[in-house]
């Protein structure tokens, strides 16, 4: 009874000086708040890129991923971009060709002149992929109705079909649908001579990039974009056999393909994910020094506590009062204020993500990137108590080395 009597005492003494000092108690609150709330969205932010990433490469319903490295931008060329994978239709072709493969796709990506009335220019995100077949959702219209005719057998000589889908974006941004067409090229001056029909609306290619698209052929992409000589392409999407192993599949082909990476879902959004090294860095460090941020700011407000009452802490240490009762004192006030900041943090946390997640979709096209995950908040919380007791213990420190005759005398 004696032990908790004196508990309830010391809470209550703590209690009573955060209120004496309530701005700098508010502050303290604050500042622990707002590194609670920049590592957890920070935290959220990654592990909504993750899963992200997860569902748009699972739901593209392939297995392997073919690639000559990341897509290199080439400034002043038509489309923008530098494909790094050569002879694709051949390649792939070969690809389809085991036994242990369903289907082989070359897919490119550039970025095109797109116009609905001849005059006036957006650049969007052209992909050259057969949007054909169970892997692309068509919600309007219909697939593409014949096979890449242009490439003809590598010359590209063949009749193209100006047929092109659109995503759901494409369709309101300029306001068209099946049957209207849009005027599409590598250059202004080639788009005005090409008119494709849209014969139909698909948000495949649109969910995976998070932009607005229009996908025709890939011979056809390429015709417009003049990367034909060297038969460009972005990447080979494989599918490998129900029956076959995946793990054995990839290794095959990367050892009759060693200029090409070849990777599984999981290790093609590792590769993503590596090439963003810096700014992950720049996230982790944001973190490091919000806690950073959290312990100084309530240290210092413990320490600025210590000093005002200096004198009311000597004396009632010179009348008997133990050192550990001041020490509690002064842990019990780092120990709430951090308790406090961390609750408002994780309380915070949820409309913060709500807001995040409509600037991204906004931005960036892509819905949920930022996600909400209950041991984050916790997670939060936690570091918040951590900053409280490390001031803790270094107001206590100060608290424990007071001499009532300085102080007094």
């Amino acid at each position: 009874m004696r032990l908790l009597r004196k508990l309830r005492a010391v809470i209550g003494i703590a209690i009573q000086q955060l209120r004496h000092d309530r701005g700098r108690t508010v502050l303290a609150v604050l500042g622990i708040c707002l590194a609670v709330l920049s590592m957890t969205l920070l935290g959220s932010v990654g592990l909504g890129v993750i899963e992200t990433g997860e569902e748009k490469f699972d739901a593209s319903g392939r297995d392997l991923w073919i690639t000559g490295g990341p897509v290199q931008l080439a400034p002043g060329s038509v489309g923008g971009f530098e494909n790094t994978v050569y002879d694709a239709h051949e390649i792939s072709r070969d690809i389809e060709q085991r036994e242990d493969v369903k289907t082989a796709v070359p897919m490119a990506f550039q970025t095109v002149y797109v116009s609905a009335n001849g005059s006036e220019f957006d650049t969007l995100i052209g992909t050259g992929a057969p949007a054909r077949g169970g892997s692309v959702q068509i919600t309007e219209g219909e697939p593409f109705s014949a096979r890449d005719t242009h490439y003809a057998g590598g010359a590209y000589n063949g009749s193209m079909t100006y047929e092109v889908v659109i995503s759901p974006q494409t369709a309101e941004q300029y306001d068209v649908g099946v049957n209207d067409t849009l005027y599409i090229g590598g250059s202004i001056r080639g788009a005005e001579r090409n008119e494709f029909r849209v014969v139909g609306i698909s948000p495949t290619f649109s969910q995976f990039l998070g932009t607005p698209t229009v996908v025709t052929h890939l011979s056809e992409l390429q015709e417009l974009t003049g990367t034909t000589s060297n038969d460009q392409a972005t990447m080979i999407t494989v599918d490998v056999s129900d029956d076959a192993s995946i793990a054995e599949v990839e290794a095959e082909l990367q050892e009759t393909y060693p200029e090409y990476d070849v990777r599984t879902n999981r290790e093609q959004l590792q590769a993503t994910l590596e090439r963003q090294a810096v700014l992950i860095a720049a996230g982790g460090s944001l973190v490091v020094l919000a806690a950073i941020a959290g312990i100084a700011l309530t240290t210092n407000l413990l320490l600025s506590l210590v000093y005002q009452q200096r004198r009311t802490l000597a004396a009632l240490r010179a009348q008997g009062a133990a050192a550990s009762t001041l020490v509690g004192v002064i842990g019990t006030q780092a120990i709430l204020l951090g308790l406090v900041g961390g609750v408002l943090g994780a309380v915070v946390t949820i409309p913060a993500i709500n807001v995040l997640n409509i600037v991204a979709e906004t931005v960036v096209g892509f819905e949920d990137v930022v996600s909400i995950q209950p041991w984050i908040l916790l997670g939060g919380i936690a570091i918040a108590l951590g900053i409280g007791i490390v001031g803790a213990l270094v107001a206590g420190w100060r608290v424990s080395r007071l001499s009532p005759l300085e102080q007094l005398g």
